[in-house]
């Protein structure tokens, strides 16, 4: 027999308890994770554990009744599933249900209230300008003026220290920065300046007005009453900005219902604090629908932390730029510009320069949660219809306990009869094949348990089929393994060798296996919704924890149990007997005569 070449190869076969070191670190890791998460189960589905369900009916504008049509009715699903599921795999269904009522369906354990949020805002999505702010109703104190002039009492300035001072993204703090090349220009707070170019800073980008008395550029208060022209439209606004309560949701939902993009309007938003801001804002200066791309980010370059960087489309980066050209010769409120969606303030950042180039970056006290929301509004935020809110249900479990119960039981069968036959069929060899499907299972249970609260997977029905035919494929992965071995030790190889000669071919085959396996999973993923995912995306994930179990679990395995001597010897009950396995005599050397010295020939031999 000739012995293993020297090298990594043999290093790897002589220290197999490398690799059963690594994989116990990992599910040990895996499992301390998951407690310390205090997700001990995986979340289940909405057919499985029940949840919200949304019916949404969908409204045409006035004289538009031919948009409710099958492109606008899928683009509009297309457009709540993005918003409802993000880049998870959180299972909430989105389709549509006759031609003109859309069903989202949303699993229990997912915040309803906030997939409801992101659902229900389908009005469109604009860009205006701030003319006025301050806090209202409840949330404000004695009587404030739209003016900034007002001194330190007025809520309005007190907003425009606020912004300048703390930063708080939703009290104004959030800095609409020029994603190309800032403009040159020197802050008079360089402390409270930052942009973004080319992933450098840019100290001279931005700035904030830190006094307390807010002017416009001209000297003249931002209040409408400075510019006003005296006519009623203008009379009206003023009279509805001083009656709007924020705090009250009917008032909210009137606010600013009915405005067109091109006339000025009130809105409300919610600051950090909870407190509500009622504003006074200029027609629109920008579409939603012509934000091409906008992105949650965290900003190492920087200390801005998490911010949202936004791309416009070319008509709208002129937009942009002009708006934010015109609002950088203000000063506070009257430099920032409102992103209104459903006629709700969702942010209200601010600029010191023209931003030209077609992008642009909001950073604020922004965490990774309310910049990824914002990003999704300005991502998603034009729908093509709008969208009535009919109903609000919750809904038990579709199938019930008693079918996930039903399904459970079959998996245990399925698996007790594929145990029962390794014990038949391999003895010994069964128990290293019980105990990597062992951990198998664990790293899936533990790896589904953990992806619940961060990508949102949801484990319903069709998501435990594909778990229980990942039985199968890790089966069949140690059933080749086992085959090789057996073939070598049939041509008369003893048990360690044969382990090692038997491991490259079975290597080769296992990974052509499961990549096929793989590559239909992940085709099943991005073709399909809903259900089918779930299928897709758990068998593609057990067929990848299958390649990682045989290779840092099985074959390590045994090769340990190759050294002792129950398998080593053949043993009837290991599995590996030579006899039963028909194997050939060993092949034996054999000498070859030596031949006589060289002398005289004997005639006689002649």
């Amino acid at each position: 027999m000739v012995a293993p070449k020297k090298g990594k190869n043999a290093s790897a076969q002589s220290k197999p308890g490398r690799s059963l070191a690594l994989i116990l670190i990992a599910i040990v890791a895996l499992t301390a994770g998951m407690f310390a998460s205090g997700h001990k189960t995986p979340r289940l589905g909405i057919d499985l554990a029940g949840g919200t369900s949304i019916t949404l009916r969908a409204v045409p504008e006035a004289g538009q009744e031919s948009a409710i049509n099958k492109t606008n009715m899928d683009t509009a699903v297309e457009i709540m599933e993005r918003r409802v599921n993000g880049l998870g795999v959180s299972e909430a269904e989105v389709q549509t249900q006759g031609d003109r009522n859309i069903i989202v369906n949303i699993p229990k354990g997912m915040n309803s209230k906030e997939a409801r949020q992101q659902v229900g805002t389908t009005a469109k999505l604009y860009f205006r300008p701030v003319l006025a702010t301050e806090l209202s109703g409840a949330d404000a104190t004695g009587s404030p003026s739209p003016s900034a002039s007002g001194g330190a009492t007025d809520k309005a300035t007190d907003k425009a220290t606020d912004k300048a001072t703390d930063g708080d993204k939703a009290t104004g703090g959030d800095k609409a920065t020029d994603g190309s090349t800032p403009s040159s220009g020197t802050p008079s707070d360089p402390a409270s300046a930052s942009a973004t170019t080319q992933g450098r800073a840019a100290s001279d980008a931005l700035k904030a007005d830190p006094s307390p008395t807010a002017k416009s550029s001209d000297g003249a208060s931002p209040s409408p009453r400075a510019s006003a022209s005296g006519d009623d439209a203008t009379a009206k606004l003023q009279q509805q900005y001083a009656a709007l309560d924020c705090t009250d949701a009917n008032a909210r939902a009137e606010a600013g219902k009915g405005a067109k993009p091109a006339d000025s309007t009130v809105a409300c938003g919610q600051n950090a604090q909870g407190q509500w801001q009622k504003y006074i804002l200029g027609p629109a200066a920008v579409d939603g629908t012509e934000v091409d791309k906008a992105d949650a980010v965290y900003n190492t370059q920087t200390a801005a932390g998490w911010t949202v960087t936004m791309k416009f489309t070319d008509k709208g980066s002129k937009k942009f730029a002009d708006i934010t050209g015109q609002l950088a010769q203000k000063q506070s409120p009257q430099n920032q510009f409102a992103i209104v969606l459903d006629n709700e303030v969702v942010s209200d950042p601010y600029v010191s320069q023209e931003l030209t180039g077609g992008n642009a970056e909001i950073s604020g006290s922004f965490d990774q949660e309310e910049a990824q929301g914002l990003a999704n509004m300005l991502s998603y935020g034009a729908l093509p219809l709008t969208f009535k809110e009919d109903s609000v249900t919750t809904v038990t479990a579709a199938l019930g306990g008693e079918q996930l119960h039903a399904g459970l039981i079959a998996g245990a069968i399925g698996l007790a009869l594929v145990v029962l036959y390794l014990l038949f069929y391999y003895r010994g060899l069964s128990f290293i094949a019980v105990a990597s499907l062992g951990v198998s299972a664990g790293l899936t249970y533990v790896i589904m348990s953990l992806l619940g609260p961060t990508i949102g997977f949801a484990l319903n029905l069709p998501a435990v089929c594909g778990a229980i035919v990942a039985i199968g494929i890790t089966a069949d992965s140690f059933i080749v393994y086992f085959e090789r071995v057996r073939d070598e030790i049939r041509e008369g190889r003893t048990l360690r060798p044969a382990v090692e000669r038997a491991w490259p071919r079975a290597r080769r085959t296992i990974l052509v296996s499961d990549f096929v396996s793989f590559l239909a999973a992940a085709v099943l993923f991005i073709v399909t919704v809903g259900k089918v995912q779930g299928f897709a995306f758990t068998l593609g994930l057990t067929t990848l924890l299958d390649v990682v179990v045989v290779f840092l679990f099985t074959k390590p395995l045994l090769t340990l149990m190759a050294r002792r001597k129950f398998f080593a010897s053949g043993h009837k009950w290991s599995g590996l007997d030579p006899k039963a396995l028909g194997a050939k005599p060993p092949l034996r050397r054999t000498r070859r005569p030596s031949r006589p010295a060289a002398g005289p020939v004997d005639p006689k031999e002649a």
